[in-house]
């Protein structure tokens, strides 16, 4: 958030859980569950996009929704959507993990703005 933010942007962000339900109330049977005998909510993209939607939010950048949870995230947001990384299992949902460098590489780009204001 830090380099949006020092770039001028104004990032809000909506987690994935949010607008969730029961998996239960889907008619999923326990044995179709990733853990069963757990709660298991499942994802609500259409309901993440409203609350872009709702907040104003001019552009979306998606992060981590699971393929498919996209597509429905995109054709309800108002704003332009890009993705910049998916969920992917094979790396523990994390094929991002080189982004964590970011206090060391990044630094710059938190403090200060890539392209000069224009005035």
């Amino acid at each position: 958030m830090a380099i949006l933010k020092a770039q001028g942007l104004e990032p809000q962000s909506v987690c994935c859980k949010a607008g969730s339900i029961d998996k239960k109330e889907l008619g999923l049977a326990e044995s179709d569950k990733v853990r069963p005998g757990t709660f298991e909510p499942a994802c609500n993209p259409i309901a993440q996009a409203e609350i872009c939607n709702r907040l104003g939010c001019e552009m979306n950048i998606v992060v981590g929704l699971c393929i498919g949870h996209d597509m429905l995230f995109s054709k309800y947001s108002k704003a332009p959507v890009t993705t910049l990384v998916v969920k992917d299992r094979v790396t523990g949902h994390n094929p991002a993990a080189a982004l964590y460098g970011q206090n060391f590489y990044y630094k710059r780009l938190q403090k200060q703005p890539v392209l000069p204001d224009e005035k």
